[in-house]
């Protein structure tokens, strides 16, 4: 197998970037899900579950900035900080300040602050392989490959529907060059370029891959209609997809070779 694509999401719950190359930290890709959204009134997390508008915006780091919607907002690594929630974790954030609360306040049509992890938090992961996050629900990476993608809009064409992009799923790292669907559930332990993934959990999806990642708005039911055909898991959600825990830091790009070193038995 080897890496296909790679995309970041620095501002959780909004779109995603492409990227050729990252570093990669214990946390997961370099910028990934460090910053996010939430309520100002009580500091709880947004999500696409809730506001789907989060995917047609398409922030980036450069230089030190969030760059969004032709605006840009320097990124305030420590500073002041609020109480924020995600699911059932309770931490704090940097608030990023006023400009960057108007803006995506305005945008989303709802009171809003930007906030970024604390220098010092440590959150931890949890699953088989355990790991630290910053503001991604509950592990650093998911691993998605094509051959999975590929299976899925099979089955959807046979029942009529319209086959889904890759994008729908929000991965970090795309794999390709395994005809098997789902090769990468198999996963146990891998290294890509100079990082070390070990496997977390399967992913079990949300809504979130009904919320079409170009315009921001539901167009369901697919693929999650499908998926729950084939892919259920026994806690009753439905799954796609591998997420990792980040065991040794360093760097990848799209190109690199994945050396299985443990697959399931």
């Amino acid at each position: 197998m080897i890496v296909s694509e790679l995309f970041v999401y620095p501002v959780k719950g909004c779109g995603g970037v492409s990227v050729t190359s990252s570093a990669v930290d214990l946390t997961g890709l370099r910028d990934d899900r460090m910053m996010m959204l939430v309520s100002a009134a009580d500091g709880v997390f947004l999500s696409q579950r809730n506001t789907p508008a989060l995917a047609a915006l398409r922030p980036s780091v450069v230089d030190s900035s969030l760059v969004v919607g032709g605006e840009s907002f320097p990124v305030v690594v420590d500073g002041p900080r609020i109480p924020v929630v995600v699911h059932k974790w309770d931490g704090f954030g940097v608030d990023q300040g006023a400009d960057a609360a108007a803006y995506f306040s305005d945008v989303l049509g709802q009171p809003v602050r930007l906030v970024r992890t604390p220098p010092d938090q440590r959150r931890e992961s949890t699953g088989e392989t355990t790991g630290v996050i910053g503001y991604a629900d509950g592990n650093s990476v998911l691993v998605v490959s094509l051959s999975s993608l590929d299976g899925l809009n099979e089955r959807i064409l046979e029942r009529g529907g319209e086959p889904v992009p890759m994008d729908r799923f929000r991965p970090n790292v795309v794999v390709s060059g395994r005809p098997e669907p789902h090769v990468e559930d198999r996963v146990r332990r891998a290294v890509i370029g100079d990082v070390e993934l070990g496997y977390a959990k399967d992913c079990v999806r949300c809504a979130v891959p009904l919320v079409d990642q170009g315009t921001g708005l539901r167009a369901g039911p697919e693929p999650i209609r499908t998926l729950a055909s084939y892919r259920r898991d026994p806690d009753g959600g439905v799954t796609f997809g591998m997420k990792a825990a980040v065991v040794r830091a360093g760097s990848l790009a799209v190109g690199d070779e994945v050396d299985v070193l443990e697959w399931a038995s």
